[in-house]
């Protein structure tokens, strides 16, 4: 299991933690990161485009000029397609471009994004955000003294109100609650910060029952290996 420094706000020291090697330490799947991230930008597109068929543009309702005698080839309407204002033959019409991609290739794509950057010593753990106020020069500081250079990716509690508008002004810089997370995101950007509470993986150990009919001395083996 991968160990990653914990640092806080000011770059300084703050301890370690161990990343989860079901989140950060798989082979990545680039077929899967592919597909998944393909997907992701279909779903995008918000798919309004259209062109008016014959049948919906305006005049034609009568024949442009007689079927014999005027030397000229025969014509019905001036709605057709090869008329100058006319309509448009298989032209695109509203429709979505949304793609169905199984949750356990989302799953797996998005492991496969966050490993790739932790091989890459490219996952960042910050202690807490500790912004008294939403200021984007506070957020530029920190981020100045963690050595983040390019784009970076933030990942922050939704109610930390601070942190999200702090970020907010600074274009290289994408801030999204844990929930958001996504292998688009991941893949787009140079960093991934995360702060110990929204670190993926991290399950809290409860604390083993004691056996049945061992009595009250059964308290101080709690925790201990059976």
């Amino acid at each position: 299991m991968a160990k990653v420094d914990v640092r806080s706000q000011a770059g300084e020291a703050a301890g370690s933690v161990d990343l989860d090697d079901a989140t950060f330490g798989i082979e990545p799947n680039a077929f899967v990161m592919h597909q998944v991230v393909t997907a992701q930008l279909a779903a995008r597109r918000s798919g309004t485009q259209s062109t008016l068929t014959r049948a919906e543009v305006r005049g034609g309702g009568a024949k442009p000029w007689a079927q014999k005698g005027t030397g000229r080839s025969r014509q019905g309407s001036i709605r057709s397609p090869q008329w100058r204002g006319g309509g448009v033959a298989l032209g695109p019409k509203p429709r979505s471009y949304a793609q169905k991609t199984p949750k356990k290739m989302v799953r797996l794509a998005l492991r496969s994004a966050l490993s790739d950057r932790a091989a890459e010593g490219k996952v960042v753990v910050v202690d807490d955000w500790a912004f008294d106020a939403p200021r984007t020069k506070d957020a530029l500081a920190a981020l100045v003294a963690l050595g983040i250079e390019g784009r970076a990716l933030v990942v922050a509690e939704r109610s930390d109100d601070n942190t999200w508008k702090s970020f907010a002004n600074l274009g290289e810089v994408h801030v999204l609650s844990p929930g958001e997370l996504n292998a688009y995101d991941v893949l787009v950007s140079d960093y991934v910060i995360f702060t110990k509470a929204t670190l993926p993986g991290i399950v809290p150990v409860a604390p083993q029952a004691a056996p049945a009919g061992t009595g009250s001395d059964a308290n101080s083996d709690v925790g201990e290996e059976a």
